[in-house]
């Protein structure tokens, strides 16, 4: 069941036109978060700065959303507890409406919520499986800055639009064996994986991200922010050009999906002595714990979406 404009509706039943504005102009803005399992029942993760982000972008792109953010945190909770066995949750806002212009006539701004299980929902029903997630990454450095320009569409804006680029570059980086590409930014500084965070450890164990003005406000890399704080790790973000994480004694991505996911080669080189190294190893584990409700410290990120 997804919940649109206020009301579940059966998944097959919520469609859009395929000649909307969201579909040819790329105008869908979304929000994506995770539920788990905890001892208390299903919860989200960090569902608040979700929210927030949602907003955020939305009002970026000029998407005018009637809707409050209170009525929007109820109808995910609602949207879980129709679906059990949920492990993910895609918000989106688009125009519906069939358009012929760039800026639309119809400003009304449909909402649907979406709350599912990516495998069994999404990828058992694909005709042939999607490729397996590998537990480490060999990474390739997009050396084409033009696919990721902050004057044309702001990073930190979750529209749909904005993943074009990146799946044409992350496609021919598959195609020569790698399983994730990391792009730059217009001044060639490392920025952000297509759906994903860059950390990295460099020799003196200081974990260096990203400066937060060129890449996505990713909520789990505010987590692993507050986690590394909470460790007493040296934190810091920066602009890293990629001769740093060439050089990087370890390195990892992070993103709702992906968790904590170390990286063990960068353009065919091997990072570091072992991977995953012993700093991303720890945020690892803090960060599971911290999703499943294990960690008494960070239990307010979690949302019990209740019976």
């Amino acid at each position: 069941m997804i919940w649109v404009d206020g009301e579940l509706r059966p998944w097959a039943a919520a469609t859009v036109h395929v000649l909307s504005h969201s579909v040819q102009r790329g105008s869908l803005v979304f929000d994506y978060m995770s539920v788990h399992e905890t001892p208390q029942g299903a919860a989200i993760f960090r569902l608040e700065p979700h929210l927030e982000r949602f907003f955020h972008s939305c009002a970026l792109m000029g998407l005018p959303v009637g809707a409050s953010i209170d009525t929007l945190r109820a109808a995910v909770c609602a949207t879980v507890r129709a679906n059990p066995g949920a492990r993910a949750v895609k918000i989106s806002a688009y125009f519906a409406s069939i358009e012929i212009d760039v800026v639309p006539i119809d400003t009304h701004v449909t909402i649907a919520i979406a709350a599912y299980d990516p495998k069994a929902d999404i990828s058992d029903r694909l005709p042939r499986p999607s490729p397996p997630k590998p537990q480490f990454l060999k990474l390739w450095i997009e050396k084409e800055t033009a696919n990721r320009r902050e004057d044309i569409v702001s990073p930190q804006a979750k529209v749909s639009a904005n993943y074009a680029s990146p799946m044409t570059a992350k496609a021919r980086a598959r195609a020569s064996g790698y399983d994730e590409i990391l792009l730059v930014d217009e001044d060639g500084f490392l920025a952000e994986g297509p759906t994903t965070n860059l950390f990295l450890v460099d020799a003196k164990g200081e974990l260096l991200t990203p400066a937060a003005a060129k890449v996505l406000h990713g909520v789990t890399r505010s987590s692993i922010l507050e986690l590394a704080k909470a460790e007493g790790i040296p934190c810091r973000e920066t602009q890293l050009l990629p001769e740093a994480l060439l050089g990087a004694a370890e390195a990892f991505l992070t993103g709702t999906s992906a968790g904590v996911w170390p990286i063990e080669s960068v353009d065919g080189n091997e990072l570091g002595e072992i991977c995953p190294g012993p700093i991303s190893t720890r945020l690892r584990d803090r960060f599971r714990r911290a999703t499943c409700g294990e960690d008494p410290e960070f239990v307010h990120w979690l949302t019990l979406v209740g019976d």
